[in-house]
């Protein structure tokens, strides 16, 4: 099977449509599928319910689709950092479904997984847990958490091979190989890809199994807090 793609724009024919839901890889600004989420604003797909840690910031990954009103829903664990997220939300223009990040990365990781639910004792006795089934186990209590199957997946790595192979570099791996595994279709975006057979399958991070389409483009690698301090010598 055919996977690489000359661009985002090609990757995302046929897959997009209003009211899908999306897994999103990234933390902040640190691997996240810009050239994908720039493709998806171009096709003015709307509607969108997106699973991901958060939204950027406002004028830079899932922020640049709050700016077209693009999204309906949000399932996130933080909100920090994009003003208009915050707007929206406090405004009621914007749905939001709060997640513990550990909770949000099972999620996921359960949905690729084939688990439909899970219990964990996150959350419990906050509002996290309103609505949910409480259960014991050896005298703790636990709530029940859905897996997330997303009807696309769009996640970002370091190297790739033709057949999807992928290996992330360093923390931008994060939410990344769980958010790839939940969607019903994965399309990665790459900084390179590499001949087939020159990456060591022990540095492999996630098999191409779960990746069905592949493009190579150049990124900006923005910084989202630049942190700094005086020379000693100066």
């Amino acid at each position: 099977m055919k996977k690489v793609y000359p661009d985002a724009a090609a990757a995302l024919q046929g897959v997009l449509f209003d009211g899908m839901t999306i897994a999103a890889g990234g933390f902040g600004l640190c691997g996240i599928p810009e050239l994908l989420l720039q493709a998806i604003r171009a096709a003015g797909t709307k509607d969108l319910t997106f699973a991901s840690n958060n939204a950027g910031v406002d004028d830079f990954g899932i922020g640049i689709l709050l700016q077209t009103r693009q999204v309906k829903k949000m399932l996130s664990s933080y909100v920090g950092e994009n003003a208009e997220f915050m707007r929206q939300y406090l405004a009621g223009e914007l749905e939001i479904e709060f997640n513990p990040q550990g909770t949000l990365a099972e999620r996921m990781r359960a949905g690729g997984a084939g688990i439909p639910g899970f219990y964990t004792k996150t959350g419990v006795g906050t509002q996290v847990a309103d609505g949910k089934e409480h259960k014991d186990f050896d005298g703790e209590t636990y709530i029940l958490e859905r897996g997330i199957v997303a009807d696309l997946a769009i996640v970002k790595a370091w190297k790739a091979d033709d057949t999807g192979n992928l290996i992330f570099r360093k923390t931008a791996r994060n939410f990344n190989p769980p958010a790839a595994m939940c969607g019903k279709i994965c399309v990665a975006e790459v900084e390179e890809i590499v001949p087939r057979g020159s990456l060591d399958p022990d540095a492999i991070h996630l098999p191409g199994i779960y990746v069905h389409r592949l493009i190579q483009g150049e990124h900006e690698k923005r910084i989202e807090q630049r942190t700094t301090r005086k020379r000693e010598d100066a």
